[in-house]
């Protein structure tokens, strides 16, 4: 027992991000910033992207289910929800040059229903023994009562995500 909570709490240690945090928060929006450093080949890392019904914490969905999501790695592509009377596009993708970099569009969860853009861009660049990852997030527009309080909240969501991410590309598990 204590060898097995050992080793994920080293686990988790090796996947906290190297850096994280909320860039820049004001009432008209905020970004955040994650890095990365995964021991795997960067082709792997940006495959596991769309991967995204095996990492993606079911807590944090519309259906519960994280085998209902999933994520077409292409210009124009869908991170999409299904749901039993319908569906949830949670962000289109806007530019994919694998293995180097994807970008999506638009607002994750409670944000999707304000008046509000994100764009979430990764960035993957090798690094001897693996690659090195970035993850931006910025989201601009209006809300009553500003932004700013939401940064750290979103900030606490997407950073359980890219854990689990980069957990499961190194584990083949996300937890």
């Amino acid at each position: 027992m204590f060898r097995t909570l050992a080793g994920t709490l080293l686990l988790l240690a090796l996947s906290t991000p190297a850096a994280a945090e909320v860039v820049d928060a004001q009432a008209n929006g905020f970004a955040l910033k994650y890095v990365y450093d995964i021991a795997r080949p960067r082709e792997a890392v940006y495959r596991a992207i769309a991967d995204v019904s095996h990492w993606w914490d079911a807590s944090h969905s519309y259906s519960g289910q994280a085998g209902n999501l999933s994520l077409e790695a292409r210009p124009g592509g869908c991170f999409c929800e299904r749901l039993p009377a319908g569906g949830v596009q949670h962000m289109l993708v806007i530019h994919a040059n694998a293995p180097g970099q994807l970008t999506l569009q638009g607002g994750l969860g409670p944000l999707a229903s304000l008046g509000v853009a994100g764009a979430m861009q990764w960035t993957l660049t090798e690094r001897a023994g693996g690659t090195h990852l970035e993850v931006t997030y910025n989201v601009g527009g209006f809300m009553p009562g500003g932004l700013a309080p939401l940064a750290p909240l979103v900030d606490q969501v997407v950073a359980l995500q890219l854990t689990r991410f980069t957990t499961f590309v190194e584990t083949g598990r996300p937890e």
